[in-house]
């Protein structure tokens, strides 16, 4: 299993982690990424994914999608599709919303509570799990595909190892 453990100090460094995934996945021109997000509410899932929405160059406002189950940030160079299945009754709720759409070859998935999903959601890439730490953050980016792979090892590179 290939993971990175680091230590998020504040929300700034939060958005930094998301900003600094994005730049990966540009590095490494990846066409494609799912990745599931794991951690209490407030534990910085949104705060993350908006940092990763904004280092494609995306100026808006990122918010959560609790209500609406998916934001979508698109532009001509890139798709970011940013999933909060908190509030899901039931997982074929997603077959409405036309989920398999989302997932196509040249779209990048954050999905915030995935377990509330099992069965319609495509493999995930990386798992990052996000844990309190007092008023801090742990996070463990975990990866599952070969892509995860590539991602994780530049992580570490430019994060350094950390525990």
């Amino acid at each position: 299993m290939n993971f990175v453990k680091l230590k998020l100090s504040n929300e700034n460094d939060t958005i930094a982690l998301g900003k600094t995934l994005a730049s990966i996945v540009k590095e490494l021109k990846c066409a494609r990424l799912i990745a599931f997000l794991n951690g209490d509410l407030g534990a910085g899932k949104t705060t993350m994914t908006r940092g990763f929405v904004h280092g494609f160059g995306f100026e808006g406002n990122v918010k959560s999608p609790t209500y609406t189950l998916v934001e979508p940030y698109e532009a001509e160079e890139f798709a970011v599709y940013h999933f909060d299945l908190y509030r899901l009754a039931d997982p074929e709720e997603l077959e409405f919303l036309g989920i398999r759409d989302y997932f196509s070859k040249t779209s990048y998935c954050m999905i915030e509570w995935p377990e509330k999903a099992q069965g319609f959601l495509p493999k995930e890439d990386l798992v990052i799990n996000m844990l309190y730490d007092g008023e801090a953050r742990k996070v463990e980016v975990e990866s599952r595909s070969d892509t995860g792979k590539k991602i994780v090892e530049l992580l570490k590179e430019s994060h350094g190892k950390q525990d």
